[in-house]
């Protein structure tokens, strides 16, 4: 499945990378519960950061809300699978009051 993630994120970093090296950036995105879920964790050291947002189309408006966890992953393929699971359980948790504040962008 790692090597599933892989493949999608060098499509959306621009393509193909030298064997053993992980993009600087990738992001991979699903869809749950009518929002979308990008997956963009973040580099730090030899270290990937757990980070993503969360998008819904609210009244013709996309709403954004981001997150980012102390979570430290080994490979980039591991920080995007589950920052895509932190995605899902922020969504599954909050329900229709993650997007009920009206805020346009926050953090959750």
């Amino acid at each position: 499945m790692a090597s599933f993630f892989s493949k999608i994120g060098s499509l959306f970093s621009g393509g193909g990378n030298a064997a053993g090296q992980e993009n600087e950036q990738a992001v991979q995105s699903i869809v749950h519960e009518e929002c979308i879920i990008f997956a963009e964790p973040v580099k730090e050291g030899t270290q990937y950061r757990l980070q993503g947002r969360i998008e819904k189309e609210v009244d013709g408006e996309t709403m954004t809300r981001t997150f980012i966890r102390a979570d430290l992953f080994a490979s980039q393929d591991e920080a995007i699978e589950w920052s895509l699971k932190k995605g899902k359980q922020i969504i599954d948790q909050n329900g229709r009051s993650l997007f009920s504040d009206g805020e346009k962008n926050r953090t959750a």
